[in-house]
């Protein structure tokens, strides 16, 4: 478990959180204060109000800004730069025609639905998002539906694949922490990821879809549809796409293969998710902007108009992922699981729950996975249960912490600035499907706890 750089003293900590998140919802629903802003008022009040010395509070927000960009600024980046080769050249228009003609209109968002679920099992979150949201963004704008019809079911799959199915880095970080196999963990978790899936994916974007019209963004927006006839070959546009998930897939499956260590250096190194990008956005200037007619100068135009939402994106990321830090440092997690452990509770239950507190009191998922995990192993006799049982209760777990996404995930406000939709809608749609995810993943746990 993370230890705290600060022990805040437990009540004045979850009225200082508490307090927090709703200045936070009313500085930025009430008030219509910048989210950026709002988030790090936010973060100093949660601060100060748990008592947090101002010399660790302001170590604790540099720290969070840097620790939160680490990981996705340059996947953001990439992605952004990879979507807007993809949507200008006419790639994600050929394959949402693709989609549109195999599965039809009504059965295009479980296509996108699967390829996220798949996705999900070899990279994380963020990467399979910034790679794949253009797919979702041309089917809108072939069938001028609401964002959310398509989005969704992509985003559920992304995040039942991270949550359930190894070898995505959620799945096998909790698996390995309680000492499950990988083979019962895919046996349990495929299962939880398909029922997930069509819950929280297919199921609710048609009804959410149905009820929240989003309009497209204001950069998809403003890019010209090419005709049918200029459009590059689909068979080119998925190569393409699938180039950085294939060089992630091989890094990941390279760990499980043996004698290839003269070659798994190359892949672990090609397999790094920035790196696998790099490639895929010289892949794509060359055969959908070099090949497709584009000069070195249209390109670079292409390019920085990509790049124009993505400051703003990771600013907001950033202020979700200082306030995590705030919780984090100041003990939040420390405080929740102690209390549940002594619960007497059915302990797949106690598991969720310990998961689903941290995440809504610290909001990143891998952390409230990392702690629910590292709390459910030091039990006294979590270790002599079934192989299936364990199965259970990382599913458990990893249906918590993905549960209940809000203002303090950097998820939340991802999903928010790509979409480019208010808070309200955010809510209603990302944080319900996120919740949906966690139950049906909680559900499934206890039903399999009763025959492991």
């Amino acid at each position: 478990m993370t230890e705290p750089i600060f022990a805040a003293e437990p009540s004045r900590l979850l009225i200082a959180a508490a307090a927090g998140i709703l200045l936070l919802l009313l500085l930025i629903i009430k008030f219509k204060i910048h989210p950026v802003l709002s988030l790090l008022i936010s973060a100093l009040f949660i601060g100060l109000g748990a008592g947090m010395p101002v010399p660790v509070l302001v170590n604790t927000v540099e720290k969070g800004a840097g620790e939160t960009l680490q990981g996705i600024v340059l996947l953001i980046g990439l992605g952004s730069l990879f979507g807007g080769i993809l949507e200008v050249s006419g790639g994600a228009q050929c394959v949402a025609q693709t989609l549109i003609n195999k599965f039809g209109e009504k059965k295009a968002g479980i296509a996108l639905g699967i390829t996220g679920l798949v996705v999900g099992t070899t990279v994380f979150f963020e990467a399979g998002v910034v790679i794949l949201i253009p797919l979702a963004f041309g089917l809108a704008k072939k069938t001028k539906k609401s964002t959310l019809y398509y989005v969704i079911p992509l985003l559920a799959g992304l995040a039942t694949g991270f949550a359930f199915i190894p070898p995505s880095a959620g799945s096998v970080l909790v698996a390995n922490m309680l000492n499950v196999d990988l083979g019962v963990m895919i046996a349990v978790g495929v299962p939880v990821g398909i029922l997930s899936l069509i819950f929280a994916g297919i199921l609710w974007s048609k009804l959410i879809g149905n009820r929240m019209n989003t309009g497209l963004p204001s950069n998809i927006q403003e890019v010209r549809e090419a005709e049918d006839g200029n459009l590059p070959p689909f068979s080119t546009v998925l190569c393409i796409i699938l180039v950085p998930l294939v060089l992630i897939l091989c890094s990941t499956v390279s760990e499980y293969i043996p004698g290839i260590d003269f070659i798994r250096p190359a892949l672990k190194f090609l397999g790094t998710p920035f790196v696998a990008l790099i490639i895929a956005v010289l892949f794509a200037m060359y055969f959908l902007g070099k090949k497709q007619g584009y000069n070195g100068e249209q390109l670079k135009k292409i390019l920085d108009h990509s790049l124009r939402p993505t400051g703003q994106i990771l600013l907001v990321i950033t202020g979700g992922g200082i306030i995590r830090w705030v919780l984090q440092d100041c003990g939040m997690g420390n405080i929740i699981g102690p209390a549940l452990e002594k619960s007497g509770l059915p302990l797949v239950l106690v598991a969720f729950l310990i998961a689903a507190l941290i995440r809504v009191s610290v909001g990143a998922a891998v952390v409230a996975m990392t702690m629910a995990a590292g709390i459910m192993a030091a039990m006294p006799g979590v270790a002599e249960l079934p192989p299936v049982y364990l199965a259970a209760m990382v599913c458990a777990i990893n249906g918590g912490a993905t549960a209940f996404s809000h203002v303090n995930d950097s998820g939340f406000w991802l999903v928010n600035s790509l979409l480019e939709i208010d808070e309200k809608t955010t809510l209603k749609s990302w944080t319900i499907m996120e919740t949906i995810i966690g139950i049906t993943g909680l559900v499934c746990a206890i039903v399999i706890s009763l025959f492991a």
